[in-house]
């Protein structure tokens, strides 16, 4: 398909032809890569909302249709048919596996469960009450120091062994985050079962003790794998945007995948499902069945209503629709009963579907109401909920890494700026100085 003519910007008396791009799904961008070379302006866009920093293949989402698709798969279909791994091996690759490369996938994975002895003791030495995401982000750029041939930070080197970091990475991270858990718990670790399934090891590895093994029910272990798998990739938000940035340095894929986890530990970011817990917890203690706060959310005065709505989606979140069905299996398969957050919860959730109120303002539950209660559910504490995003977010992240990767000429990215600051000035010695600059 042709681009279309391109388009016109007038500055200073001058004309300036902008090339216009189009891509497979008919998104539109003016190229602007050239503006500052030929007319000596740049654009500002705070926050980069509307600034296309790549092209990229792995994920496709309309946010105003409620569309979210990886590599050209619809979500519903993987969610329906696939599993965590095999859309991982989806994400990174570009295709479904064969039978074949679904089982060396898995073999990988396997083999890459258990952490070096050091690793162990690296984790170890953190305090107790270090924050999940501080030592996931450290242990994994430390995986670069256990594997150097992963870790050259040149890239074409790094490429020729990319399958085995891959696994390293998806497999290790689960480790990691359990290891995390039960250091801060003062139990011991648990080792990797080789004939558990992705998920079942993860729980395995979390709450199993010597005397009783934890294994998960079907239902629980199918939430957890659509947690994951929905949570794979989701275009270029600030984590992903911050391992392109980085790799485009040069950097080697457990360095960049660790200034993800950084980015992801932002609560304007990662900390969606923690923040419904805690508006669950803050309505509970304040004596209130979700009545009294969703009155005042109506009138605007009270808290925000998190978990409702989203950035993307100005409709129904998909991942929303998916997941619900799961969360409900799962709690009926755990029987809770008289949990009061659930309750209120469930009265939320009642309410933003039916209330002209929420329902014109499409605040309808995202994926974040549900994974939150899921995790919640599970017995994932609530310093774990961004860890677990982070399982989940791995695929994309590699995938992301990757593109970057094999980018022929690749240049850094270094964003501009508008400067607003003092214009130049002379020094004066200290004793010239006014008292306000003492």
């Amino acid at each position: 398909m042709p681009n279309p003519p391109p388009a016109t910007l007038r500055l200073k008396d001058k004309e300036y032809t902008l090339p216009v791009i189009v891509g497979t799904e008919d998104e539109c961008g003016i190229d602007i890569s050239k503006l500052r070379a030929e007319a000596g302006a740049i654009t500002f866009d705070d926050g980069f909302g509307n600034t296309g920093a790549c092209a990229s293949a792995i994920t496709f989402i309309d946010g105003e249709a409620g569309i979210l698709r990886y590599r050209g798969y619809p979500i519903e279909q993987l969610a329906a048919h696939s599993s965590f791994v095999e859309t991982a091996y989806l994400v990174i690759n570009g295709e479904l596996p064969t039978i074949e490369q679904r089982r060396d996938f898995g073999r990988l994975l396997t083999q890459n469960a258990p952490l070096r002895e050091g690793l162990l003791r690296f984790i170890q030495n953190f305090p107790r009450d270090s924050h999940p995401m501080a030592v996931l982000s450290a242990t994994m750029n430390a995986l670069g120091a256990y594997y150097p041939h992963l870790a050259s930070n040149n890239h074409q080197r790094d490429l020729t062994h990319f399958d085995e970091a891959a696994a390293i990475a998806i497999s290790k991270v689960r480790t990691i985050a359990a290891h995390t858990f039960r250091v801060n718990r003062g139990q011991p670790f648990n080792y990797p079962r080789p004939n558990f399934g992705y998920c079942e090891n993860f729980l395995h590895l979390m709450f199993s003790e010597p005397y009783n093994e934890y294994i998960p029910t079907a239902e629980v272990a199918s939430a957890l794998n659509l947690f994951l798998l929905l949570h794979a990739d989701h275009e270029q938000n600030c984590s992903t945007s911050t391992v392109r940035m980085v790799a485009s340095a040069g950097a080697n894929l457990f360095a960049s995948i660790s200034a993800g986890v950084n980015a992801l530990w932002g609560p304007l970011h990662g900390g969606a499902n923690m923040a419904v817990i805690e508006m669950l917890q803050q309505i509970h203690d304040s004596g209130d069945d979700g009545t009294k706060f969703l009155e005042s959310a109506k009138a605007g005065k009270g808290a925000r209503l998190m978990g409702f709505g989203h950035r993307v989606y100005k409709h129904y979140d998909p991942r929303a629709k998916i997941i619900k069905e799961s969360f409900y299996k799962a709690l009926a398969s755990l029987g809770i009963k008289n949990d009061p957050l659930l309750d209120i919860a469930m009265k939320l959730e009642s309410v933003a579907l039916s209330d002209d109120y929420f329902v014109s303002r499409k605040l309808y539950p995202n994926v974040d109401f549900y994974s939150g209660l899921i995790m919640r559910a599970i017995g994932i504490p609530l310093n774990m909920f961004t860890v677990m995003f982070a399982i989940g977010r791995m695929p994309g992240w590699i995938a992301q890494w990757r593109e970057v990767a094999q980018t022929p000429k690749l240049k850094i990215h270094r964003p501009r700026q508008i400067y607003v600051g003092q214009t130049q000035r002379d020094y004066l010695p200290m004793e010239q100085r006014g008292r306000k600059q003492a």
